[in-house]
């Protein structure tokens, strides 16, 4: 998909911190600086339209429709060494990872004077700036102690792939670097997701 999912069944009210224990294993939504449990109101907020819905890991896992996943770390894998090899680096390079500019909107970060990164506006990039179509936003995230964070900062991704049983692989944009970065995390927190359509 070229945005973020929306699908919201239920907004869970954001206070809640990381001792729950249910928030690694039950499925929670969230709306950015929505503090409410009214799905109506979530979907009318700025922030929904926009960057749509932050789910931790469990719901990200069974959210995306019918014929569709949340893509797994082989997958993401995949599309970072595919964007590489093509010409996607913002140098134009096929080594190393610099596909950050090329996966992001041209929108919405925070500007950045560091070379290659997403919020540098030199010219010289403008060729790459969302060169693959993923056009992602910075929607920031929910935190594991409540908070949300990082609207203009981050755009981050689940993937269906755990780490361990309390974390789970991870995809991160930053306006202030050039790369698509890979990490794990704890399943709690609330994250964007993309799905991609199941193969034939």
């Amino acid at each position: 998909m070229a945005e973020n999912l929306a699908y919201l069944p239920s907004v869970n009210y954001s206070a809640l911190s990381y001792e729950a224990p249910e928030n690694e294993t039950e499925a929670f939504y969230y709306v950015f600086l929505y503090f409410g449990t009214d799905v109506t109101a979530a979907k009318a907020t700025n922030n929904y339209k926009t960057y749509g819905v932050l789910y931790n890991w469990p719901a990200a896992l069974t959210a995306c429709p019918e014929g569709w996943h949340l893509p797994n770390d082989v997958e993401w894998t995949e599309l970072e060494n595919y964007l590489i090899a093509n010409g996607y680096n913002y140098d134009g390079t096929t080594t190393s990872n610099k596909i950050a500019i090329s996966l992001a909107n041209a929108k919405g970060w925070l500007a950045s004077d560091v070379v290659g990164a997403i919020g540098n506006t030199n010219t010289a990039y403008d060729a790459y700036r969302n060169k693959s179509g993923f056009s992602a936003l910075p929607g920031g995230y929910r935190s594991n102690m409540g908070p949300f964070i990082g609207v203009g900062d981050f755009g981050i991704w689940w993937s269906s792939t755990q780490y361990d049983t309390y974390e789970a692989w991870y995809r991160i944009l930053n306006y202030n670097y050039s790369d698509f970065y890979r990490y794990h995390v704890t399943k709690e927190r609330g994250f964007s997701v993309r799905c991609v359509r199941d193969s034939d």
